[in-house]
């Protein structure tokens, strides 16, 4: 019964008190009626708190600004002058791609039971979703409208194939690049994103004890898309550039950045938006998502700082191609630890991971010689899990994380935390996100350069993908 029943009950006892004795034995049956009618009604529908869905929708804008323009410049400003065009021109689009192929069915299936591995097509094409279902978030008795999670999560799927054309950019064609996406997000980014992130939701986790992603079910913990996003982009991105080959006089010709200035501009709007990406991935406005937002920070400004004091020792100047690129690293990093981590684990975290994928960057891609254009791999893949591991150990309550919590139980609880168990799972996570991108993506550029071809002719990749793919020009002089 509602307070203000019971209250009105109340006060109705009272007043019958001074009425005759027929008026109070009617009264006595009316309230007794209103009472008993109170308790059998349903109760009522939640209703989304107006802060959460005002967070989030800020939150979809901001991982947005992550994708265009903020890759695109990253990356548009890395590659040489002939090439800025077609590589803004293949981030902008992966996006608007990406965006139907997520409401026609990517949606449903990385988002709706199933089983353990993919969701079904239940809710293909939006099927049965309107402004009045929800979506469920991290806590009993609190949702979303269905429709900002849907927009929230396909800001993530639109972003996640954009990282990887860095690996093979300026070497690739435009829609044979395009087909491979739209076969790389359903068979490859779907099905992780739906091991990872899936399940019923802690009012139903109860009653649906196995409805829920296969890692998920394992107890992997990625807040944001350590395994989803980076280490499933890097890994197709060492993939293809193995696959498709290196640049036309890579090791022979000088290949610089042609605008760090663009490249700085990009890095800084992914720092911005990727506060949206890492706290809006609490799917709440509360105190997780400041912890998510503090540690975005700390661990960026750490990684930035550690890849240019590397590069000082190492190079004897620092550089902002470094500074940059370690933050980027820093970010990767701290995804799956955003709302895990304490902020000082946050900075340890990117003090580690820029050392790391410095090593990868330079080193280790020197001595192998593959030709990872834009360090997609180097950055997002070793970044990713440096990440992954360091979530298990900064998790820990000991260590001032968060722990996890216990959805078995309603209201949920914090459970007990085991680190050594914790890293053994999120290496598991690692190894399943790899053995999936890597077959997975090995297998869609092989049918996709049989078939259509990845690779332009010598003579067009010499004379640059912005005339031979779009006939247009970045710059005019």
């Amino acid at each position: 019964m509602s307070k203000l029943l019971r209250w009105g009950a109340l006060a109705g006892g009272l007043a019958l008190t001074a009425a005759p004795g027929w008026a109070q034995e009617a009264a006595t049956t009316v309230v007794e009626t209103v009472a008993a009618a109170a308790e059998a009604a349903p109760a009522a529908a939640p209703t989304p708190d107006k802060g959460d869905t005002a967070w989030m929708l800020v939150s979809t804008i901001l991982v947005l600004l992550m994708t265009i323009p903020g890759l695109a410049l990253f990356y548009g400003g890395l590659v040489r002058t002939k090439n800025m065009l077609s590589v803004l021109t293949q981030v902008f689009m992966i996006v608007a791609v990406v965006a139907l192929v997520w409401v026609c069915w990517g949606y449903s299936l990385a988002f709706t039971s199933g089983n353990p591995f993919i969701g079904s097509l239940d809710k293909a094409f939006l099927k049965g979703v309107d402004v009045t279902t929800l979506a469920a978030t991290f806590s009993n008795g609190v949702y979303l409208p269905e429709y900002v999670f849907i927009a929230f999560q396909m800001t993530f799927a639109c972003i996640t194939p954009a990282l990887i054309v860095g690996a093979f950019a300026e070497r690739v064609k435009f829609t044979a690049l395009m087909v491979f996406v739209v076969l790389w997000v359903t068979v490859v980014y779907f099905p992780i994103a739906h091991m990872v992130w899936y399940w019923a939701g802690p009012d139903f986790l109860v009653d649906a004890p196995t409805d829920y992603g296969f890692l998920w079910g394992m107890g992997a913990l990625d807040f944001a898309g350590g395994t989803v996003v980076h280490i499933n982009a890097g890994l197709a991105g060492l993939i293809g550039c193995l696959m498709i080959g290196k640049r036309v006089g890579y090791g022979k010709e000088p290949m610089p950045p042609h605008s760090l200035t663009f490249t700085m501009v990009g890095a800084s709007l992914l720092w911005v938006g990727w506060f949206g990406f890492n706290a809006g991935s609490n799917l709440e406005a509360n105190g997780y998502a400041a912890l998510a937002t503090i540690n975005t920070f700390l661990a960026t400004a750490a990684a930035a700082v550690a890849w240019v004091v590397v590069e000082q020792i190492f190079k004897g100047k620092p550089s902002l191609l470094g500074g940059v690129t370690g933050a980027v690293a820093g970010l990767v990093a701290v995804t799956p630890a955003a709302g895990f981590s304490s902020p000082m684990g946050a900075i340890i975290l990117g003090l580690v991971v820029s050392p790391v994928c410095y090593l990868f960057c330079t080193t280790i891609k020197n001595k192998l010689g593959y030709d990872d254009a834009l360090d997609v791999f180097g950055v997002h893949c070793v970044g990713g899990i440096v990440g992954a591991i360091g979530t298990g150990i900064l998790a820990d309550p000991a260590l001032g994380g968060q722990g996890f919590m216990d959805y078995t139980v309603m209201p949920a609880v914090a459970g007990s935390f085991d680190m050594a168990a914790q890293v053994v799972t999120q290496l598991k996570a690692v190894g399943v996100t790899i053995l999936w991108s890597g077959i997975g993506s090995a297998v869609l550029y092989f049918i996709v350069d049989k078939t259509l071809g990845l690779r332009p002719s010598i003579d067009a990749e010499r004379e640059g993908l912005d005339l031979t793919e779009h006939g247009e020009r970045a710059y005019n002089y």
